[in-house]
């Protein structure tokens, strides 16, 4: 059998240690058995969303990671249909009062799967994006994808006004 340069196996072994976005891949925890089933359904649907095919993503997720008001706003959040949008202070007043819309903010920036609980879909009061945990490039396609980014920006009174005759920013 032929011997390996001590080269090619370090840069094997370099490989095989950063195989997951830099993350080594012992780090890296493997899905179970039981829950590949569920990884090919979210796949299937997460591709048919994005395509323009699907209007939301249903697969079970686990929140028991985030704190009692994290949970509450993930929930108001996944109530949101597709195609609305809704500001914080209107998602903190279904979670515990309007004064809480910076609270809310940052539990949509520990949302552990945006797509799941559509975090996109809320905005700042007076029409403008706000942030996201992607990015507001991905935020903005999204909402092109849904259909109500024209609604939004520029956030001039004319469409401010418009968004809110149409229900977008109950």
């Amino acid at each position: 059998m032929p011997r390996a340069s001590r080269r090619e196996v370090e840069r094997a072994l370099r490989e095989e240690a950063l195989s997951y976005n830099g993350i080594p891949s012992a780090l890296v925890p493997r899905p179970s058995p039981e829950s590949e089933p569920v990884l090919h359904a979210a796949q299937l649907q997460i591709t048919a969303f994005l395509a323009g095919q699907r209007r939301g993503i249903d697969v079970p997720v686990d929140l028991s990671g985030g704190s009692a008001f994290q949970r509450r706003v993930w929930r108001a959040i996944r109530r949101i249909p597709y195609g609305r949008v809704r500001s914080y202070k209107w998602v903190a007043s279904r979670v515990g009062g309007a004064r809480y819309a910076r609270a809310v903010g940052l539990a949509l920036g520990a949302n552990p799967v945006p797509l799941v609980i559509p975090c996109h879909r809320v905005v700042t009061s007076g029409g403008s994006l706000g942030g996201f945990t992607g990015g507001l490039r991905l935020k903005r396609r999204l909402l092109a994808l849904e259909g109500t980014l024209a609604l939004l920006a520029p956030a001039g009174k004319k469409r401010e006004a418009r968004g809110k005759r149409m229900g977008m920013f109950r």
